[in-house]
């Protein structure tokens, strides 16, 4: 006997929905919408819209559970207040529009639920990162730990033994930044200063992270004294100024810069700097929770601009030379042997809300 489910992903940029529809043969996406969540003022209206569209109107009244997940903590009344975003999501107030169970889980949860579907070995849907000396191991039974970069940073973790799999939800995206170098230092300054307490890796590991370290590169509190050679980028061209494609990124809306920079990490030194700065701040702080969860089954990299950049990661081994960084020799073996994949299925967050919701859905 077959289910549907209303199933939604719902993040700082985008706020994606599906019917998911479960039988015999598994679960299937089968019909999409994505909205965009900053023109939106709750999550209620483009539900309407989508329940209303054309093809999906007629299997409205067949939903039998609904599953939401949002980027930010779940609260105990089953509320998620987006992190990213101005508004927040009701599981009641969605509950009595649709007549079904409403259940609200954290994104990195979906993510969670969702990795355990993927086989490292399809290339269609996963890349795997392979250590600088060549090697490649192979992810295990075990935790999984999810870290993504995207308008923010989640993090998340499930442990995967057989058939079981039980995912937990985490806020890891606010924890400390890895500083590790005097570049780093004073941008950790600079960040301190701006929010008066020492930052959170997600001011410089996301999104808005990209764009925070380029304005600090951009900016008079820059020291181009700072940048060591292991950078390798001309320092002549940081002492010249600005140069035109920085103060073109600069005058474009914020939210632009991302995409911006890293198109041009190649061409311009401002914005290759940035980049190597965010890689190399990601690959430490996933190495940092690597030495918590000690993932036998690997740490998956989700998150828009990992499979946007996944060849900038690779060139070099950028992020696998600074992720087996540690100054513990145990913690060393431990990372170089430790699996690291890029996820690049964009639906993956849909299809771990279906997994949740018939999890969920059995136990009602």
């Amino acid at each position: 006997m077959s289910k549907l489910f209303l199933v939604g992903d719902i993040g700082g940029t985008n706020t994606n929905l599906a019917l998911a529809r479960q039988d015999e043969s598994g679960i299937e996406l089968v019909e999409k919408a994505q909205f965009s969540t900053k023109n939106e003022k709750s999550l209620l209206d483009p539900i309407k819209r989508f329940l209303g569209s054309r093809r999906v109107r007629e299997s409205y009244d067949r939903i039998d559970f609904c599953c939401i997940s949002g980027a930010g903590p779940v609260q105990p009344d089953n509320s998620i207040q987006l992190t990213n975003a101005p508004w927040g999501i009701k599981a009641s107030e969605l509950s009595d529009f649709l007549r079904v169970p409403v259940r609200l889980i954290n994104d990195f949860t979906a993510l969670s639920y969702a990795v355990t579907t993927l086989d490292y070995k399809d290339r269609s849907a996963v890349t795997q990162l392979p250590h600088p000396d060549g090697s490649i191991y192979e992810p295990r039974e075990g935790i999984m730990l999810v870290i993504g970069a995207g308008t923010g940073l989640g993090v998340g973790f499930v442990d995967r033994r057989g058939d079981s799999v039980m995912a937990f939800p985490s806020e890891g995206g606010h924890s400390e930044l890895p500083c590790f170098d005097d570049l780093s230092d004073s941008f950790g300054a600079w960040l301190r200063k701006r929010y008066d307490y020492a930052p959170g890796a997600e001011l410089a590991i996301s999104g808005q992270g990209i764009a925070n370290i380029f304005e600090f590169i951009c900016s008079e509190d820059f020291n181009v004294n700072l940048v060591g050679d292991d950078y390798e980028i001309p320092q002549k061209a940081l002492i010249e100024g600005l140069s035109e494609t920085a103060r073109n990124i600069l005058n474009l809306p914020r939210s632009e810069w991302p995409a911006y920079i890293s198109k041009n990490a190649r061409s311009d030194s401002f914005c290759s700097l940035t980049m190597e700065l965010f890689v190399r701040l990601y690959a430490l702080k996933a190495a940092n929770l690597v030495s918590i969860f000690l993932p036998a089954g690997g740490v998956w990299l989700a998150g828009g601009i990992s499979s946007k950049n996944e060849d900038w990661l690779i060139e070099k081994a950028r992020f696998m030379r600074w992720f087996e960084k540690n100054y513990a020799p145990h913690i060393r073996n431990v990372l170089c042997r430790t699996p690291v994949l890029i996820v690049k299925n964009y639906d993956i967050s849909l299809m771990g809300a279906a997994i949740a919701a018939l999890q969920f859905a059995t136990h009602v």
